[in-house]
C-alpha cells in the first residue's frame, strides 16, 4: 500500500480501526500501534483546536475529529456558502476517533453497560448515578445540600427541628430517599424549603416517613417546582400518626411530566390534617396516583385547595383514597380550576367510611372538557355527606351511594365551553404562566418595549452521539429494555421515565400537516431539514439570553426570506441521555431576527429570533397562546421567540 493510499485510508479513523482485522494488510503489532498513536494524538490536539466555520478551517481543524467530519458532511449536502453555524457545530461529540472506535464495537457487541460511567463522561451524556449517605441522627438544617439518602434519621426523636433549603437545587438529577425519617418522632418538625427546584429529573423516595409520630409537622415549600420530569414516591407516609400536620405549597409548579405516588399516605392516622395548596399548578402532563390515602384513618382532615390549576391535562387517580376513615373531612376547592383537559379517576373513594364528609368546591372547570369517573363512591359508607358546588362536565358516576349527596350548580353538558374559554383567557399572564411568551406580530416593531419571557436552557448540557454509536442503539419502545441495560436504568426509575418519554413524544403520530423526525446527530437534523426543505437552506437561533424575564425594547428588525410566509423545520430538544432534537415541519410561518435592547441604554444586548405562526386554525382552544392574548384558533396568527438551544431552519434568502 502507498503512503498516499494509507493516508487516505486513515481519514476515516473510525473504519480503520473497527475494521482493520478485515483488511488484507499485513501489519505487525508495531505499526499497528504506532498508527494507533497517530491517530490518538491527531484526536487529542483537536480538543485544543478552535472550531472555525470557514471552508478554509477545514485545513486547519483536525481531520479525525467529530467537528471536522460534521464540516466536511455539511459542505456536502448544503449548497450555498453562508458562515456554518457554530452554535450547532459545537455540539458535536468530543469523542476522539479513538474512543468512538472502542464505544462503537461496545456498542455492537451490546455491551456498552459494562463502560457506562467512562462512556457518559467521555461522550458528554447526561447519566444518572446514584450517591449514599449513611444514618445521621442529630439536628441538622440542611442548606445546598444534595442527592443523599437518610435512613432512620430523626427517628424516634423528641422536639427538634430539621429542614432543607434550597435542597438539590439546579441538578441534572436530583434523588433523594428517606427511609424511616422521624420514625416515631414526637413534636418532631420538618421543613423541606425550595426542594430539588430547576432540576431536570427529580427523584425521592418517603418511606415509611414520619410512621408512628406524634404532634410536630412536615412543611413542603416550593417542592420540585419547575422540573422537567418529577418522579416523587410517599410510601406509607405519615402512617400511624397522631395528629402529625403535613403541608404541601407550591408542590410540582410548573413540571413537565412526571409523576407522583402516595401509597398508604397518611393510613390508620388519627386527626392529621393534610393540606395541599398550589399543588401542580402550571404544570405539563402531571400524573398523580393517590392509593390507600388516609385508609382506617380517624377524624382526618384533608384540603386540596388549588390542586393541579391552570394546569395541561393533569391526571389523578384517586384509589382507596379514605376507606374505612371514622369521621374524615375531604375539601376539594378550586381543584383543577382553569386547566386545560384532564382526568381524575375515584375508585372506592370514602368506601366503608363513617361520617365521612366530602366536599367539591368549583371543582374540574376545565377549558377543553376533562373526564372525571367516580366509581363506588362511598359505597358501604355511614351517614356519609359528599357536596358538589360549582362543579365540571364530563363525569361519570357508577355504584355512586347517593344518599346524603347533594348538587349545586352542577355544570350541565348544554353550558358552552367557549365561554369558559373567554373567562379564562381573560385571567392575569402571570396566573397562567405565560407571560411574555406569545404575543402579536404587529407588535415585533422598532421602538416597541415588551416582556422577553424566560428563554433560557434548563436541559442537561449533553452532546450528539457519533452516528456509528446511534446507529448501533435501538431507539424504539420495542428496543426499551436494551436502551434501559445501556443506560443503567431499572424499572420505575427516574432514567427509565426520561426515555419512556422522549420514545412516545417520537413515536406519536404526526398531527396533520406535520412532518416531524427525532434527531440524534447533527447529520440527522441536516437530512431532515434538507429532505423539506431543499439544500440551500440557513439555520438560526436566538444568540443568547441576555433580557430573559425582563422588558426589552425592539431594535431593528430583519424579515427573513423578504417576510413573505414561508416553511420552516423547528427544531426543539428532548431530555435523553445524549442530544436529541424534535424536529418537525412548520407551514405558513413569517420569520423574523430582530435587534433586542436595553430599555435603559439602548444598547443591543442579543439578537433574538422570533417566528410568526399564520395559520392556528388547527391549535387547540385551549393552547396557551389563546389563554394569554385572548382570542380562538384561526382568528389571529401567534408569535414567539426561539428559546436558547432551540433552531429555526429556512431556506436561504
Amino acid at each position: 500500500m502507498s503512503t498516499m493510499s494509507l493516508l487516505s485510508y486513515c481519514y476515516n479513523p473510525v473504519q480503520i480501526l473497527t475494521n482493520l482485522k478485515h483488511t488484507r494488510m499485513k501489519l505487525n503489532s508495531t505499526f499497528f500501534f504506532l498508527l494507533l498513536s497517530i491517530i490518538s494524538i491527531f484526536s487529542s490536539t483537536a480538543s485544543a483546536a478552535p472550531l472555525l466555520s470557514t471552508d478554509e478551517s477545514i485545513s486547519k481543524e483536525n481531520p479525525f475529529t467529530a467537528k471536522a467530519s460534521l464540516i466536511r458532511y455539511w459542505n456536502k449536502q448544503i449548497s450555498n456558502n453562508l458562515p456554518k453555524p457554530d452554535f450547532l457545530l459545537s455540539k458535536a461529540s468530543p469523542l476522539s476517533a479513538v474512543k468512538t472506535a472502542f464505544f462503537s464495537k461496545l456498542a455492537a457487541s451490546k455491551t456498552l453497560d459494562s463502560h457506562l460511567s467512562s462512556f457518559c463522561s467521555a461522550a458528554n451524556l447526561f447519566c444518572i448515578h446514584s450517591k449514599h449517605t449513611p444514618k445521621k441522627d442529630d439536628n441538622s438544617h440542611f442548606a445546598f445540600y444534595s442527592n443523599k439518602h437518610f435512613s432512620s434519621y430523626g427517628a424516634s426523636r423528641v422536639s427538634g427541628d430539621d429542614s432543607f433549603k434550597n435542597y438539590s437545587a439546579g441538578l441534572n438529577f436530583a434523588s433523594a430517599s428517606f427511609a424511616s425519617y422521624s420514625r416515631s418522632s414526637t413534636d418532631h418538625k420538618e421543613g423541606f424549603s425550595s426542594y430539588a427546584k430547576d432540576a431536570n429529573v427529580a427523584g425521592s423516595n418517603f418511606s415509611s416517613y414520619a410512621a408512628g409520630t406524634t404532634g410536630g409537622s412536615g412543611v413542603f415549600d416550593s417542592y420540585a417546582s419547575t422540573v422537567n420530569v418529577p418522579d416523587l414516591r410517599f410510601a406509607s407516609y405519615n402512617s400511624d400518626n397522631n395528629n402529625h400536620k403535613l403541608t404541601f405549597t407550591s408542590y410540582v409548579d410548573d413540571t413537565n411530566s412526571g409523576n407522583e405516588a402516595f401509597i398508604s399516605y397518611g393510613k390508620k392516622g388519627n386527626a392529621g390534617p393534610l393540606e395541599f395548596t398550589n399543588y401542580g399548578t402550571t404544570s405539563n402532563v402531571i400524573g398523580s396516583t393517590f392509593t390507600g390515602y388516609s385508609e382506617s384513618g380517624n377524624a382526618a382532615n384533608n384540603s386540596f385547595k388549588g390542586y393541579s390549576s391552570d394546569a395541561n391535562n393533569p391526571s389523578n387517580n384517586f384509589k382507596a383514597y379514605g376507606i374505612g376513615v371514622n369521621g374524615g373531612t375531604d375539601s376539594f376547592s378550586s381543584y383543577r380550576d382553569g386547566a386545560n383537559a384532564g382526568a381524575d379517576t375515584f375508585l372506592s373513594y370514602g368506601k366503608n367510611s363513617n361520617l365521612e364528609k366530602s366536599s367539591f368546591l368549583n371543582y374540574g372547570k376545565t377549558f377543553n372538557q376533562g373526564t372525571d369517573t367516580f366509581r363506588e363512591y362511598g359505597k358501604g359508607s355511614h351517614n356519609q355527606l359528599t357536596g358538589f358546588k360549582v362543579y365540571g362536565l364530563n363525569t361519570t358516576f357508577k355504584d355512586y351511594a347517593r344518599k346524603g349527596v347533594t348538587f349545586s350548580q352542577y355544570t350541565r353538558p348544554s353550558s358552552s365551553s367557549n365561554a369558559f374559554v373567554k373567562k379564562v383567557a381573560g385571567k392575569s399572564e402571570n396566573k397562567r404562566g405565560f407571560s411574555g411568551k406569545f404575543f402579536r406580530e404587529y407588535m415585533l416593531r422598532e421602538g416597541k418595549v415588551m416582556r422577553m419571557p424566560d428563554i433560557r436552557d434548563k436541559m442537561p448540557v449533553r452532546s450528539f452521539l457519533p452516528r456509528v454509536i446511534s446507529s448501533k442503539l435501538p431507539f424504539s419502545s420495542d428496543g426499551l429494555i436494551e436502551l434501559k441495560q445501556v443506560f443503567g436504568a431499572t424499572d420505575n426509575s427516574s432514567m427509565e421515565g426520561v426515555l419512556v418519554n422522549a420514545l412516545a413524544e417520537c413515536e406519536r403520530a404526526s398531527s396533520p400537516g406535520e412532518t416531524k423526525r427525532c434527531v440524534g446527530s447533527v447529520e440527522d437534523m441536516i437530512d431532515f431539514a434538507t429532505s423539506v426543505l431543499g439544500h440551500n437552506v440557513v439555520v438560526r437561533t436566538t444568540t443568547n439570553v441576555n433580557g430573559s424575564k425582563k422588558n426589552v425594547m425592539i431594535g431593528k428588525i430583519k424579515a427573513v426570506n423578504g417576510g413573505k410566509a414561508t416553511i420552516s423545520v423547528s427544531c426543539h430538544q428532548s431530555l435523553y441521555p445524549y442530544l436529541l432534537y424534535y424536529c418537525h415541519s412548520v407551514p405558513k410561518v413569517r420569520v423574523y431576527m430582530a435587534d433586542i435592547l436595553d430599555v435603559d441604554t439602548k444598547a443591543k444586548i442579543n439578537d433574538g429570533l422570533a417566528i410568526c405562526h399564520e395559520d392556528t386554525s388547527a391549535w387547540s382552544p385551549g393552547h396557551g397562546a389563546f389563554v394569554a392574548l385572548g382570542s380562538s384558533p384561526g382568528n389571529i396568527e401567534i408569535c414567539h421567540w426561539i428559546f436558547e438551544n432551540d433552531m429555526s431552519w429556512t431556506t436561504a434568502d
